[in-house]
């Protein structure tokens, strides 16, 4: 006699549950992959095309050049990088067109098979993109992270940073200062630049931005000032080599840091 399976043994209310958790989880698929499409589309045009955005691309390049010019190997193929939360691998891609060897992690299925179609287009084979986080990464010598204010657990992401680098690796992270409020910097930007750039700036960034902050699952937020930075790289074994702002008006803190090259 043959084994029921739990729909059978459950009758037609389990099999009805069975059905109904297949479509949820078919329809949360759909929509997250949809959403992450939309975001992909969207962020490509708003990284190519928005001012802070190009500030920090150029900012991050710079950091991580000179870094590698210092390095033990004139081979930036040699040099290995692994971006963090990359999204769609916008900036994945300038530092692997840089001539790096660069991995993007990203969490979501979706954004990954999105970055891995625009690295087929472009045919670059020192890039790859992978789902998952720090915690399964091979040693590097440079580390990109960023958006720690929307990780459930900033501290630990910071320890897995230091773990999978390099003796004397480096890393860059970018984190929000403060909550970005949509009217208070659309007043600030007028006042600066003129409404036009302040549309722009309205247009390009601050409601895709709110939008996307919205329809995604919320976690933190961790807003750090200069001193806790600090604190929170320092008490993960990281030297702070520099701090400065970084992105519309100040918003963000840019932070290179060194993991003791003895260790």
């Amino acid at each position: 006699m043959q084994p029921q399976t739990g729909a059978q043994a459950g009758g037609p209310a389990a099999a009805a549950e069975v059905v109904m958790s297949s479509l949820h989880g078919g329809l949360q698929w759909a929509v997250d992959r949809m959403l992450s499409i939309v975001y992909g589309l969207v962020y490509d045009y708003i990284f190519e095309q928005f001012g802070p955005y190009q500030q920090l691309r150029a900012e991050v390049l710079g950091l991580v050049e000179n870094s590698a010019s210092t390095s033990d190997t004139r081979d930036r193929r040699a040099y290995q990088i692994v971006d963090v939360d990359c999204g769609p691998g916008n900036l994945t891609f300038v530092l692997a067109e840089a001539g790096f060897s660069v991995l993007g992690l990203e969490p979501y299925g979706a954004l990954v098979e999105l970055a891995r179609e625009k690295r087929r287009a472009k045919r670059l084979a020192n890039l790859a993109f992978s789902q998952g986080d720090l915690s399964n990464a091979k040693l590097r010598d440079a580390a990109y992270v960023h958006t720690l204010y929307a990780q459930a657990n900033p501290q630990l992401l910071l320890a897995h940073a230091y773990r999978v680098l390099k003796p004397g690796g480096r890393a860059l992270f970018v984190n929000h200062t403060r909550r970005v409020e949509v009217r208070a910097t659309f007043r600030e930007l007028r006042a600066q630049g003129g409404t036009a750039a302040a549309l722009r700036c309205l247009l390009l960034w601050l409601l895709p931005h709110r939008m996307f902050e919205a329809a995604r699952r919320q976690i933190g937020p961790h807003y750090w000032s200069e001193d806790e930075f600090g604190r929170n790289l320092g008490a993960a074994g990281f030297e702070v080599l520099e701090m400065r702002r970084t992105f519309l008006n100040g918003a963000s803190l840019l932070v290179w840091a060194r993991k003791n090259a003895t260790e």
